[in-house]
Order: C-alpha cells, then sequence, then structure tokens
C-alpha cells in the first residue's frame, strides 16, 4: 500500500483554502493510500526541470504537486493549489539531498541559474568577495553543493543573498547567511547543520532523505490518521520553527540576548522553543510575559510542541506580577491589591487635601515613569532625578509639592497594608536581593517591550547572571503600554546579542504593508535606547488586500460585522479562526451580542477566560496582543474610538506625553490588525479614524 508524506509547508496551503476544497484534497490523499498502484492517480508533467515531481487531481480546478521516488511506495504531497499556480510552481523547481544533513532540499533552479548568468556580467574586478575567506572544503563540509558554491563565489554583498530567500535550498541558504555574518565554519556546524552526520547518504534516496526530516515531513497511514494531521494544521504551523529562527532559538549565548522583528515574524515561537530546548537541558524554566491572556496561549503552544510531562515540569508559564506576587506572598505576608478606580480615588483626595494644581493622572504618572522606574526613594534623590520622557517642566518647588504627594501616597498604601501591581514588584526584587539561591536558571521574556522597569528588575533578580540567564523577544513597534525602558538601567546588558527577524511568517504582504503604513513618520526607540525601523521586514505570502467599512452608525456596523463574519464562515474557516478586536470592552462584548442575535456562536475573551472552544473570540486590541487568527475584524475604528480620549494626555497638561499617548495608540491599532493571518477587515461608524487615513494614503 502507497503511503502518502505530508510536507510542512503544505499545511500552509491547506489551510488558506477553502473548506469544500479542503475536503476535497482530503478525499483524494484517501482514495490515493487505499488504491493499490499509487500511479494511477499520478499524471506525467511536462516542460519540468525535475521529472520525479507529478501532479494530482483534487478537482477540476485545483492540482497538487506530488515528489514520487523513482521506485518503491512513499510519496510527499508538497503543494496544492489552482491548476495554473501550481504547475508555474512546478515548473522550474528541483529536489536534492543535501549532503552534510542527509535532508531534502526543493529549490527554484531556475532562479538560482539565472541569478549566477546575471552575476557573471555585473562582477566588479575590485569587489570583495563575501565568502573569499571560506575554502571549498569547508563549503562542502557543511553541505553547499556544486550549484550553490558557484552563485556563492559570485558574492560581494550580503544584500545579494538576502534578496534570494526563500528561493534557494533553505540549509544552505542558513549556511551561507551565518558565514556572512561572521560565524565560523565550525559554529554554523554546530548552530545550523546540526553538528552531527547522519551517516552514510545516498544523494538519490528521496525517501531515506525525508525520513530525516521528521519536524518537515509527516507521514501519514490511512485517512483516519491523514484527518487528525489536518485536525489542527493552524496549530501546528504556530509553533513550527523556521530554519532562519533556528539559530537565535537553540545558541547558546555567554548572557542576556534578545531576538527582535516585526511583527508574524516569530519571536514567540522563537521564544517557545528555546523553552523547551533549555528545559530538556535539565534547566529550571520561567517563560514570562505581560498579560495572563498570553500567558495562556503560551502554555498551550508549547503543549503543542512538547508532549513529554518530564521537559514541561521544569517550565513554569507565568505574568512577571504571577512571579512577583508568589514571592511576597511567601515570605512577606498577605496584602490587599488595589488598582484601577481606587487608586486614583487616593491620588484625588491627596489632590484636595493638599489643593494641589495637577491632576491624578499625572501623579500617577509621575511615580510611575520616573519615581518607580529609577528605584527614587528619598526627595533629594527625586529634586535630582532626570525626567526622561515627561514634557511638563516641574521646577524645584513643584517637584517639592509632587514628592509630598507621593510620599503620602505611599505612606497610605503602608499604613493599609495596600499593594498595587508595581510596588509587589518592588518588594520582590527587595526579597530576591536577599535570597541564598535564583529560582531559576533561565528566563525568556516574551513581548518584552511592555514591561515596566520594577518588573525588570524582577526578572533580573529570579536569575543568576551568566551565560543563557535571560533571552528577551520584543518589537517595539508593538508597544501598547506607556513603559519606556532601556534595559542598561535595569542591570541587564545585551553586549551585541541580539539577532532580528525580517520574513513576517504569519500575515500576507498586503496586510503587513497596509498595517505598517500606520506607522510612517513615527519614531520608535528600542530597548536599548536606539531608534528602530520595520525596514526590511517582508512577507512573501500573497491575499487579499484589507477590506474598509464605515458605517453611519453602530448597529449598522454591527450588523455589517455580522456579514462579514458568516462570509468567512461559509468560505470554510472555523469560527476558532477568526477573531474581533476593539478599542473598549464594551464594544467588543456588543459584539458578541450581535454575532449571538445572527446565529453565529461567539464568546467574549477575557483577563481570565479564553471564551468557549468552537467560537468566535471578541476582545479589546490590548488582549490581541500575541494571538494571532487567519481572519480579523477591527471594529470601532472610528474618529471618535481612536485615539481613546480617555487615554490620550491633554497637550495643554504634557506635550511629551500627549505625543507618547498618540503613538501608542497608534500601535494599539497596528497590532490589533497584523494579528490576521489572510483577511482583514476594519470598520468603523462615523468618522474613520485619523490613523486609518494615514494608512490608506
Amino acid at each position: 500500500m502507497p503511503r502518502l508524506g505530508i510536507h510542512q509547508d503544505f499545511l500552509r496551503d491547506l489551510i488558506r483554502l477553502e473548506r469544500p476544497i479542503q475536503q476535497k484534497v482530503v478525499e483524494t490523499i484517501s482514495k490515493f493510500e487505499q488504491s493499490a498502484h499509487a500511479g494511477t492517480h499520478l499524471e506525467k508533467l511536462s516542460n519540468i526541470r525535475d521529472e520525479r515531481f507529478k501532479s494530482i487531481r483534487i478537482d477540476l480546478k485545483y492540482r497538487g504537486i506530488v515528489l514520487a521516488p523513482e521506485s518503491g511506495d512513499e510519496f510527499m504531497l508538497l503543494r496544492v493549489d489552482s491548476h495554473d499556480k501550481a504547475y508555474d510552481w512546478v515548473k522550474h523547481r528541483r529536489v536534492s539531498v543535501n549532503m552534510a544533513t542527509g535532508y531534502m532540499e526543493i529549490r527554484d533552479d531556475a532562479i538560482i541559474t539565472d541569478t549566477i548568468e546575471g552575476l557573471k556580467h555585473t562582477q566588479s574586478e575590485t569587489a570583495r568577495p563575501l565568502f573569499g575567506h571560506v575554502s571549498d572544503a569547508d563549503m562542502a563540509r557543511l553541505g553547499i553543493d556544486d550549484q550553490m558554491l558557484k552563485f556563492a563565489r559570485m558574492l560581494t554583498d550580503v544584500a545579494m543573498l538576502e534578496a534570494l530567500d526563500g528561493k534557494l535550498p533553505q540549509i544552505q541558504y542558513d549556511v551561507l547567511f551565518g558565514l556572512a555574518a561572521g560565524m565560523s565554519p565550525e559554529e554554523v556546524w554546530n548552530d545550523v547543520v546540526g553538528g552531527v552526520t547522519p551517516g552514510p547518504i545516498d544523494p538519490d534516496d528521496l525517501v531515506a532523505a525525508a525520513q530525516r526530516m521528521p519536524d518537515k515531513v509527516a507521514l501519514v497511514e490511512g485517512p483516519e490518521e491523514l484527518m487528525e494531521l489536518f485536525a489542527k494544521p493552524f496549530a501546528r504551523w504556530r509553533v513550527y520553527l523556521h530554519p532562519l529562527q533556528k539559530e537565535a532559538a537553540l545558541r547558546t549565548y555567554s548572557g542576556p540576548a534578545q531576538v527582535t522583528g516585526g511583527p508574524g515574524t516569530g519571536k514567540t515561537v522563537v521564544a517557545l522553543h528555546r523553552a523547551r530546548h533549555l528545559a530538556r537541558q535539565g534547566g529550571r524554566v520561567l517563560l514570562t510575559t505581560f498579560t495572563a491572556t498570553l500567558t495562556r496561549s503560551l502554555a498551550e503552544s508549547l503543549r503543542l510542541l512538547e508532549t513529554d510531562d518530564e521537559v514541561l515540569s521544569h517550565i513554569d508559564v507565568l505574568t512577571v506580577d504571577q512571579v512577583a506576587r508568589r514571592l511576597v506572598d511567601e515570605h512577606v505576608g498577605k496584602f490587599a491589591l488595589i488598582h484601577g478606580e481606587e487608586e486614583k480615588e487616593i491620588w484625588r483626595r491627596i489632590i484636595r487635601r493638599r489643593s494641589l494644581d495637577f491632576s491624578e493622572k499625572f501623579l500617577q504618572e509621575e511615580w510611575r515613569q520616573v519615581v518607580l522606574a529609577q528605584g527614587i526613594t528619598s526627595s533629594d534623590a527625586y529634586l535630582d532625578a532626570r525626567r526622561t520622557g515627561r514634557g511638563r517642566r516641574l521646577g524645584p518647588l513643584q517637584r517639592a509639592k509632587v514628592w509630598r504627594a507621593i510620599a503620602e501616597f505611599e505612606q497610605e498604601l503602608t499604613d493599609n497594608n495596600y499593594r498595587t501591581f508595581e510596588t509587589i514588584c518592588v518588594e520582590a526584587a527587595r526579597v530576591l536581593s536577599e535570597l541564598d539561591a535564583q529560582p531559576y536558571d533561565h528566563v525568556i521574556v516574551d513581548e518584552a517591550q511592555d514591561l515596566h522597569p520594577v518588573r525588570w528588575r524582577v526578572l533580573r533578580g529570579v536569575v543568576t547572571e551568566g551565560p543563557d540567564d535571560l533571552f528577551i523577544a520584543n518589537d517595539t513597534h508593538q508597544r501598547i503600554y506607556d513603559n519606556r525602558v532601556s534595559l542598561s538601567s535595569v542591570g541587564i546588558q545585551l553586549a551585541g546579542r541580539s539577532a532580528k527577524l525580517k520574513i513576517n511568517y504569519r500575515t500576507t504582504e498586503e496586510i503587513l504593508n497596509w498595517s505598517c503604513a500606520m506607522l510612517t513618520g513615527e519614531t520608535i526607540v528600542d530597548l536599548t535606547g536606539q531608534h528602530t525601523s520595520l525596514t526590511g521586514c517582508r512577507s512573501e505570502v500573497h491575499g487579499a488586500e484589507p477590506e474598509l467599512y464605515g458605517a453611519p452608525t453602530k448597529n449598522a456596523e454591527l450588523t455589517h460585522l455580522a456579514g462579514v463574519v458568516q462570509g468567512w464562515l461559509d468560505a470554510g474557516v472555523g469560527p476558532e479562526e477568526i477573531g474581533i478586536a476593539a478599542r473598549s470592552e464594551m464594544l467588543a462584548q456588543s459584539a458578541v451580542e450581535a454575532l449571538t442575535r445572527a446565529g453565529i456562536d461567539a464568546g467574549y475573551l477575557s483577563r481570565d477566560r479564553d471564551g468557549v472552544e468552537g467560537n468566535i473570540r471578541a476582545t479589546t486590541m490590548h488582549r490581541m496582543k500575541g494571538l494571532e487568527f487567519r481572519c480579523v475584524a477591527v471594529i470601532g475604528a472610528g474618529a471618535n474610538q481612536l485615539p481613546h480620549a480617555n487615554a490620550v494626555t491633554p497637550l495643554e497638561e504634557d506635550a511629551t506625553t500627549h505625543s507618547n499617548d498618540l503613538q501608542r495608540e497608534r500601535c494599539l491599532l497596528f497590532v490589533a490588525s497584523t494579528r490576521a493571518r489572510e483577511r482583514l477587515h476594519v470598520s468603523w461608524h462615523g468618522e474613520p479614524s485619523p490613523f486609518l487615513n494615514l494608512a490608506s494614503d
């Protein structure tokens, strides 16, 4: 009986097909595996470079591309697309076996050949060869074959290599990229190739090559196993580690390290794989982030990635606040947590008692962004403190008044055994400084751009300084809270241990370009205090342009939303693959009610609950961070909702904070929009948000 291998890239194609076509794919594969002679289902292709590629009919319009061995009954499904697109894809492709890893490789033979010919005519005699320092023997040992060696010897600029990312055999591309980045051949051997010789390699044995790739190829037997594999292709793709991400996830660092990159570039996937990698080595690992919603998503993805309970037992998936609270509960004792209106009311009472001309928001932020951020504990220190990022100037007399208000606020917290989330972290950092041993060997931080300095001090304190102590995944373009920090100020020195991911594996190029346009002209600062940009961030997946819709009223907008969502469902998108994002909790709840009235099952994703499994999920833009869906509807993107009036400091009160607040609101819409893999629908009622006008210019 024939066996069919399912290539990981095919799963990406599958989830982009409409549900009826998906079902036909499953039926076609089932018939193929149940037949005695698989060849009866395969069609020979003409005018192709590798005759081992065959076609399989899905229906009148769609075709599958199958890699058929010259002998034996193990086949591999590589791609499903419309007739013409499938044939265009296979026309210039060629398959080979990497002689270093033993893995199967697929390359666009025509592009490589044409590039080599083009380089022959543009080479400069004075240009320095990019790989002049690497011998042919080392190239061969690292798996660079003759065609790729010829290409590599012509390169004089790494940009020429990057331009062919996705067209070259992936492992060979990674080898060349590593060498161009300054890694030694030995480092590339250990970190990119894998450091292990798989034994004798037959360059013509594609079956053996596929069997060496369990993370890339799934072998299935029978329709039941096939259906199990296809049941959650979206989830499988969410934790798949692409080769470009592997080096960042698995290497050894001499100290704290970070990975940056735009949305969808795989920072979270890298963090997950790094957590598993370090746990498998026996370390105590903390995988952490800011929100409880995201920790639940991380824990779910971790269980998809790792099934060994022993390995999972070495990993704690907690928010920084949860870690801090456990420490304070254990070493200090119980307390009352206050936040929101309770905290604001204390500030209001102080303002009234002292007849201050400051708002409670100004005092709150001065306390958080200056006093707590810098660990200030005395009036003298506050009078001398730099107030970077605070636009309202304060003279000595005003500072003295502010300090007395802050001291009174902190005293009231102490007298009543109250704590805010921030003061819990301050207390936890003090506890950690007095412990004989730290609770973790490794800390991995996801969505790190939104952490306040007091939380960074907790993370610095829970792990001993040394190799692989802190690993930080972040993108400051997605900063949606007003927490700005330079890591060096909290004792974390990256010292060049940084990698930047540029390829978006989640979002289509159309959605990515539309979303990035919202940040055009914005000055974004990274966690080292340097300006950063999304230049070079790109997607190689294309799809429909984002849909924009303006309605006259809220009810009209929600009615239209129900129609859009029903259309996605009818096209075969699963309910759990659809997300609704709103600026406010009230509007997200209204969306749930509107969908429910239309007969569509939907639930609200709250801080404490993920909603009902199998339902469409609606939530705030803040809680969308770190999540992803096939289709996303961003609702309420009107001038009265974005920017949200309550989230923006008045210009006359503090010009700098006003500007930062507007940027944060803009980043919030950017985050919500880039949660979509394939379809993005943005709607509003009344006048559109000014952010949308910028995005559509």
